[in-house]
């Protein structure tokens, strides 16, 4: 497995990393926790170092399958999880409500150490910006917990260019994690040349359009009421079929290169930027060692033209999230 560093002072870790949110949470039912654990360790035995949770994700359970999963490995891996949100009342308890104090921030340290069994946090993610807490006293307190030795590296997830400055004057942003693929380049306007200028390195979650770039999905395709697909605007049954050209460019390269579409909508994103690690998350070993077979893929300058120059021509459809979940993104 190639590695990559994550930003110029963060840690290396595997070019490719696991989004873990999907075995608990989000995509229908919890899976099975041992098969679960099964495949987190499975992605360490093929040189995976780098996992994705977070409290919010169960909540709190994805986080101790995380935890015991890789207990073994403890040394040799990188995990981060996130903070910023709380049950909301007002929506009968469900985690909407977004909660960045100072003293809750602790307190979810305190939390995770606990789930996650470990004796520190390596990359803490704000995991959306709280507009009713400045972003210095979120660093603020994030610095103080790496000078604790509770947390090592410092992150935020979708959050806009000038947030992202404003932390780093307080407390060094390690990575920025944030939506980017094929059909969600939004990032490349202003937060990947601010990444680039300050040193700081880019996670993309979805990077294969919540399973969309697969190709395994058409107008057909139907979300049980778990899984959050069934309320995005993008995969209604007329969005799907008006995106599907998008699917059909990457199968067209993926032809061509005798490969799959995931591998090279993965591809894709490692050859933008050397500081950029995609982490796509399965529930099943064999989607896993496809994924991380993208790192064998190589797209040239011609390559990457072809698909730029091919992608420009397709309008997309749909918004990605409804608009009360895209509100807490960019600021």
């Amino acid at each position: 497995m190639q590695k990559r560093q994550l930003g110029k002072n963060g840690p290396e870790v595997s070019a490719i990393g696991l989004g873990c949110m999907g075995m608990s949470f989000g995509y229908g039912p919890a899976k099975d926790k041992q098969e679960m654990i099964a495949v987190i360790r499975g992605a360490v035995e093929r040189g995976v170092t780098f996992f994705d949770t977070a409290e919010v994700y169960g909540p709190f359970t994805n986080e101790e399958l995380v935890g015991e999963a890789l207990a073994p490995f403890r040394k040799d891996v990188i995990i981060a999880t996130k903070f910023g949100f709380a049950p909301d009342p007002d929506e009968g308890g469900q985690w909407r409500k977004l909660d960045s104090r100072p003293e809750h921030i602790r307190e979810v340290a305190e939390a995770s150490l606990k789930r996650l069994n470990v004796d520190t946090i390596d990359l803490f993610y704000q995991h959306r910006v709280d507009p009713d807490v400045p972003i210095e006293e979120v660093a603020g307190t994030v610095s103080d917990l790496i000078a604790e030795g509770k947390v090592r590296y410092f992150g935020l997830s979708e959050a806009a260019a000038q947030t992202i400055r404003r932390a780093h004057a307080v407390c060094p942003v390690t990575a920025v994690q944030s939506e980017y693929s094929l059909w969600w380049r939004k990032p490349e306007e202003e937060v990947l040349p601010t990444l680039e200028e300050l040193g700081i390195g880019f996670v993309p979650y979805s990077p294969l359009g919540k399973g969309y770039l697969t190709g395994s999905f058409n107008e057909k395709t139907t979300f049980s009421p778990s899984d959050f697909r069934s309320v995005l605007p993008r995969f209604t049954q007329e969005a799907m079929k008006a995106n599907k050209d998008m699917v059909e460019l990457v199968r067209k390269i993926a032809g061509q290169k005798q490969t799959t579409p995931a591998r090279i909508a993965l591809a894709w994103l490692l050859a933008q930027k050397p500081w950029i690690v995609p982490i796509p998350g399965t529930t099943k070993l064999s989607r896993l060692e496809e994924n991380i077979g993208a790192t064998d893929i190589v797209l040239d300058a011609g390559d990457l033209l072809e698909i730029d120059y091919a992608a420009s021509k397709i309008r997309l459809t749909g918004a990605r999230y409804p608009e009360k979940l895209e509100k807490l993104t960019g600021r």
